[in-house]
């Protein structure tokens, strides 16, 4: 399907494939020019921030179930255009067709969920220490939530914020990563049908886009009309926007980086724990917040999993890597040469500091040049260095001994980030106790540290931000929490903690 079909069946207007725009969004499948897309101003930029806060004052108005109900529609909206949707995702951010297919699964997903949550968006009733006294704890939308999204999930990560948000009573304005401004246009004018078809009590301006960089990201990080900033991205990323928005006193929902880890302990199942490791490091190319960059094996089968993990990559290596679209294909592109060069640079770090180094060298996949496809990397390494411990977003792993499980766990927890966590083992009592001390807001068992589903609330410790995204009671961070206490008796009311005020 052509790029051109893509955009019409999608309904995507406003771009154009001949140079006519101020940002050119090129295709890290063959590193060529697809569209150019006018960035917004900050005038443009302050009348659609404008046009949300006037959604949000009409759309807080509608019952929660109604809410629930646009967002049942925009779910059929996205079962009808999954296919182009998910190429769109593969052409513009690289993942392999088969992962675009499983983005575009979630946001339909969570659309099943947001829909059963508009009618238990629950408060409490709490008992009073006064007489004749209720009290209770209500929750209500918060107003125009603002959402800044990452090139390597372009549309998942946003529905997941979106749907809850405006089942909440939220209005939204998304500021996509410039690397994949397409997707989100994508996914607008999908919401905009749903929303027609919805009827007149879904206001114009409940979902904006505005395209830019750096500085329309500021601008709406900066603006205390927006009470809420989710943003997910790097942790450099993180530190500037968090900062930012609590000098305001706003609120920051943040989903950074994850330099993940996984236990193989010598009571596991090697067979499943190689499998799941593998799919952890190479999927998405390595370019997964969740995906595993660390193995720590017990000394005792040490060699006998690397082996095996090499052999494995070896398979991959020589048929696997290839144009994403196609059929086959494991391990498609980086999005550009920047995550080419800093993944060469990690691997001679590790290198100079007696790392041994299996594969990660550039592949040219048919003429295309422009394009950075790189084989997975393999790094046998004793110990874990300085460079093991930063987060590189590229396909690398390093494999590591250990002796003991607390060993293990303290190497799990030594790095700065705190999002997704596995150990592989048959014993019971390991499982547990690995759950119990990994510090981070992901830890898996028998599984690996990749993919979730939206049933759980989704997020990480330390420098992965502390925010909870998706399932569980993640809508929470959407609305505002209300206190209210009520005296129905027709006497004189007590004061709390039996305090006496008598005139």
């Amino acid at each position: 399907m052509k790029i051109e079909k893509i955009f019409k069946k999608l309904g995507i207007t406003g771009v154009k494939t001949k140079k006519s725009g101020a940002l050119e969004i090129s295709s890290p499948i063959d590193g060529n020019i697809i569209a150019y897309v006018k960035k917004d101003s900050k005038a443009s930029a302050e009348n659609k921030i404008k046009k949300s806060e006037k959604a949000f004052l009409s759309w807080r108005d509608v019952p929660a179930p109604r809410r629930g109900e646009l967002i049942r529609i925009f779910g059929e909206e996205l079962r009808k255009n999954k296919e182009p949707l998910a190429r769109l995702v593969t052409i513009e951010c690289g993942k392999i067709l088969e992962e675009g297919r499983g983005e575009v699964q979630e946001m339909i997903d969570i659309c099943d969920f947001a829909v059963g949550l508009s009618r238990q968006l629950y408060g409490l009733t709490i008992a009073s220490e006064r007489p004749e006294h209720t009290m209770q704890e209500n929750w209500l939308p918060l107003g125009t939530v603002g959402v800044i999204s990452a090139f390597n999930f372009p549309v998942a990560v946003w529905a997941w914020n979106f749907v809850l948000a405006v089942i909440c009573g939220d209005s939204v304005i998304w500021k996509p990563s410039e690397k994949t401004p397409l997707c989100a246009l994508a996914c607008v004018n999908i919401f905009k049908k749903a929303a027609k078809a919805f009827g007149k009590s879904a206001p114009d301006g409940l979902c904006e886009v505005v395209v830019g960089g750096p500085d329309i990201g500021e601008k709406i990080v900066n603006d205390s009309r927006i009470p809420l900033i989710s943003a997910t991205g790097s942790c450099h990323m993180g530190n500037i926007v968090g900062p930012k928005v609590a000098s305001r006193f706003g609120r920051s929902l943040l989903e950074l980086g994850g330099n993940n880890a996984i236990i193989v302990s010598n009571k596991a199942d090697i067979d499943l724990a190689v499998q799941s490791i593998l799919f952890g490091a190479v999927g998405t190319a390595g370019q997964r917040c969740t995906s595993t960059r660390r193995v720590f094996v017990h000394n005792d089968i040490y060699e006998e999993v690397f082996e095996k993990l090499k052999e494995s990559y070896q398979k991959i290596v020589k048929t696997k890597i290839g144009n994403p679209l196609s059929d086959g294909t494991l391990v498609g592109p980086l999005i550009d040469k920047r995550a080419f060069d800093d993944m060469q640079s990690s691997l001679k770090d590790a290198t100079e500091h007696g790392g041994v180094v299996f594969f990660g060298q550039r592949v040219i996949i048919g003429r295309n040049e422009n394009a950075y496809y790189a084989q997975p990397a393999l790094v046998k390494i004793k110990k874990q260095t300085k460079i093991v411990c930063q987060e590189t977003f590229a396909p690398i792993l390093y494999v590591m001994p250990y002796h003991t499980l607390d060993e293990a766990i303290k190497y799990n927890n030594e790095v700065m980030q705190g999002l997704s966590s596995a150990i592989f083992t048959t014993d019971v009592r390991e499982a547990e106790y690995f759950k119990k001390y990994s510090d981070c807001g992901i830890a898996n068992v028998n599984i690996g540290t990749s993919g979730a589903e939206i049933g759980g609330a989704f997020g990480g410790e330390k420098e992965t931000g502390g925010g909870r995204e998706s399932g569980s009671d993640s809508w929470k961070n959407y609305m505002r929490r209300q206190t209210s206490t009520t005296y129905f008796g027709a006497e004189k009311p007590a004061l709390a903690q039996g305090i006496k005020f008598d005139t």
